[in-house]
């Protein structure tokens, strides 16, 4: 039996600006940046994306031959001569940065992490480590970690880097970089003390705007529990007067347990689990809260920039069954929620979250739908994910009031309108990849205080049946060796697809669209103002 319920956008009553929150994605793999796939997945974002996006990938520090591997990667930068004098290669990060600005993007530059040179010697004692062919060496494994042992010379580099980005990019484009040192300092990307971590902050800032004085620096992207951390540089950079022109921490919606099963292949996970966006929130809220408490820092955009429905990027639905939502309409849908309800959490602060970085990208060497947290899988096929920002990318400047009426838990909305366009989403959604209903729930979306005239409605769909290229890849018997007839029966389903024909429409105040809600599905409804 079909549930009903009411949906109302105000076209007469604006917010204020759309914050485009969702419009930022990182990444472990710095070497994937400028693979061909890689690549295309960049351009492939850039060619619809309505802003251009901040791309924050690990590692440009890190030593290495630049071979990229899951949830590893080396920007090989730094090097030392035999007598202890420094000297640069920017050979990675100019195929990182070119291929990032080339597709209409801006580098958020995580500065991080310890150069092999600068490894500090008691690492190399105190760090656990047995050595295996399937493991990586020493340094791979952790000596990254540890505090640089000459802060000035990891000072020299980053004010190498910038000033080399200038020469190359000039300031018109790097004058929209952020500069953030380091990562997830509160756990064990960092090896040292938060008074360490300060006192390499202070350098670090000093060194970046003694280069380039106009330069957006911050951090300390802590993680989701990191909020004493997160205090201290906070309080510490008050102290000290130092700059923090954004502050960033992350979320995870979710750490399976276990992380992998070792079960059969296809087997099911032996305890079915979710992401969950009231985790999500409720961290995103501590944090805001927390930098609340400074005045001076709590005006300054927030950064959640990695703001992700479950850990590790890398892993899939081999490692535990719970990876499956990654390759289907649950996931755009979970974003959908989960970007609406960040924008309601920000009416309750003082600090704003600016941008909500998903941890997604492209992984190289995968099989068809791996399950790992990417746009895309092999063969560049993009995931419907993908079609979540697609349909984010249509909404307009101005963010409308909705309002609902007998709405069951998951049906909501974001509406918004430019100068001729309305641009709505409505979504049904619940934090259980595994809820199943064979009932839709029809949703009368109503729209009030519409100009009168002539207007066409465009409807867009992301549901099991449309948007959606892994659904068809079942279909086709879920072949890890495709024909090129199935991949092209599989792309041609992959980008976000219309629901139903564009209909012409007469308004006098008002207008009413019945739309059925599978669950999960989400719902991109257009009306464009003719004449």
């Amino acid at each position: 039996m079909t549930q009903n319920a009411r949906v109302t956008v105000h076209a007469a009553h604006d917010l204020g600006v759309m914050n485009r929150l969702w419009a930022s994605l990182g990444y472990d793999e710095i070497n994937w940046t400028y693979t061909p796939q890689g690549r295309r997945t960049l351009e492939t974002i850039g060619a619809f994306a309505e802003t251009p996006y901040h791309v924050r990938p690990h590692n440009i520090f890190t030593s290495g031959t630049g071979l990229g591997l899951p949830h590893w990667g080396s920007g090989n930068v730094y090097h030392e001569h035999p007598d202890g004098t420094t000297y640069y290669d920017f050979t990675i990060a100019d195929l990182t940065y070119d291929a990032i600005v080339n597709a209409g993007h801006h580098p958020l530059v995580e500065l991080g992490f310890t150069p092999l040179a600068l490894v500090p010697d008691h690492a190399k004692t105190d760090y656990p480590f047995e050595g295996s062919p399937s493991l990586y060496s020493e340094y791979e494994a952790g000596w990254w970690s540890y505090p640089p042992k000459d802060f000035h010379k990891f000072a020299g580099l980053v004010a190498s880097l910038v000033e080399h980005a200038l020469e190359r990019y000039g300031e018109d484009e790097v004058q929209h970089w952020l500069w953030e040192l380091w990562n997830e300092p509160d756990i064990s990307y960092w090896r040292g003390t938060p008074e360490q971590y300060h006192d390499l902050y202070e350098l670090t800032v000093n060194a970046i705007r003694d280069v380039y004085p106009d330069a957006k620096v911050g951090g300390p992207a802590v993680t989701g529990g990191g909020d004493d951390f997160l205090r201290g540089f906070l309080q510490a950079c008050a102290d000290r007067d130092l700059p923090v022109d954004f502050v960033s921490f992350h979320t995870k919606g979710a750490h399976f347990t276990p992380w992998r099963t070792y079960g059969p292949i296809g087997a099911p996970a032996p305890v079915p689990q979710s992401p969950s966006t009231a985790k999500m929130l409720r961290e995103i809220d501590t944090a805001l809260t927390v930098i609340d408490e400074f005045p001076r820092y709590a005006g300054k955009p927030v950064i959640v920039d990695e703001c992700d429905a479950s850990v590790p990027a890398h892993w899939g639905i081999y490692d535990n069954a719970n990876f499956a939502y990654r390759n289907t309409e649950y996931y755009p849908v979970f974003q959908a929620q989960l970007m609406k309800k960040i924008l309601e959490l920000n009416e309750r602060h003082t600090a704003q979250v600016a941008e909500a970085t998903t941890w997604s990208f492209s992984m190289e060497g995968e099989r068809y739908f791996e399950g790992t947290r990417s746009f895309v899988t092999a063969s560049g096929i993009e995931k419907p994910l993908m079609n979540a920002y697609r349909a984010f990318a249509q909404l307009g400047d101005r963010r409308l009031a909705t309002a609902g009426a007998g709405l069951p838990e998951g049906i909501d909305a974001l509406a918004s309108r430019d100068a001729s366009k309305i641009a709505v989403l409505v979504w049904r959604h619940t934090d259980d990849q595994y809820a199943a209903d064979t009932a839709t729930v029809r949703v009368e979306l109503q729209l009030e205080g519409l100009e009168a005239g002539r207007w066409t409605v465009e409807q867009f769909r992301i549901d099991r049946d449309h948007s959606n290229s892994h659904t068809v890849w079942q279909g086709l018997g879920a072949p890890q060796d495709p024909t090129p007839e199935q991949l092209v029966a599989i792309t041609a389903r992959q980008g976000l697809e219309r629901l139903c024909d564009d209909t012409p429409i007469a308004v006098d105040s008002g207008y009413c669209l019945p739309l059925d809600l599978p669950l999960p599905s989400l719902s991109l409804v257009v009306l464009t103002k003719l004449g």
